[in-house]
């Protein structure tokens, strides 16, 4: 069974909402350049799905004084975040998510988190770190040989359901929704969220 990770939410009742379409995962951005920022605690926090933490250039306190406040299980890096800092968080008992942008030399680039994260996310070049929207050529993920999972990212959205349930990678583990699936910036949607999740966890059109 594939995770699905929908992030960037803010509002309680669209995080709610989202919640009940059967996500296993919800992210935060601690990005404050982000639209999608999330400058204080949402009035709900999700109860049955896993938080994950979405921060560029992460300083160690910062991402410390994230995890104990809102309660997180999951840790994305964008940007600097070294090898030893994401391992430094995994023997603390959290999953760590290293995103990596899809360029040229992108599989050279993974090698050094070998061991020490969970999955990456390989996603879209942006100097936005994310959720841009934009989707690159898939075609280029069949370079890297693993062998940590992946979440695929991107571009995603309702229109490209097919060619996401046909793209095929013995290393990828889920699927990370964000900008597709959007009303308007920070706020998803529901219905076309558990639509997708519908379809690719149970083949149903």
């Amino acid at each position: 069974m594939k995770l699905i990770k929908v992030c960037g939410m803010r509002n309680a009742e669209n995080i709610r909402a989202v919640e009940q379409a059967g996500p296993d995962w919800m992210g935060f951005i601690f990005y404050e350049l982000s639209p999608r920022y999330v400058a204080e605690m949402p009035a709900y926090m999700p109860q049955q799905c896993k938080r994950v933490g979405v921060f560029v250039h992460p300083q160690f306190r910062d991402v410390v004084e994230k995890v104990k406040a809102f309660g997180l299980q999951v840790v994305q890096f964008h940007g600097t975040a070294s090898p030893d800092m994401c391992d430094t968080f995994k023997q603390r008992g959290l999953t760590v998510i290293r995103a990596l942008p899809v360029t040229e030399s992108f599989v050279a680039d993974t090698a050094e988190y070998t061991g020490k994260i969970d999955y990456f996310l390989f996603d879209t070049p942006t100097l936005k770190f994310g959720g841009s929207g934009r989707r690159y050529n898939w075609n280029l993920l069949q370079r890297y040989t693993g062998p940590t999972p992946f979440l695929l990212s991107g571009g995603l959205s309702p229109q490209s359901i097919n060619d996401i349930k046909t793209f095929k990678h013995k290393y990828l583990a889920g699927y990370d929704l964000n900008s597709g699936f959007e009303t308007a910036p920070a706020m998803k949607d529901a219905a076309a969220i558990a639509n997708f999740i519908n379809i690719i966890h149970n083949g149903n059109e």
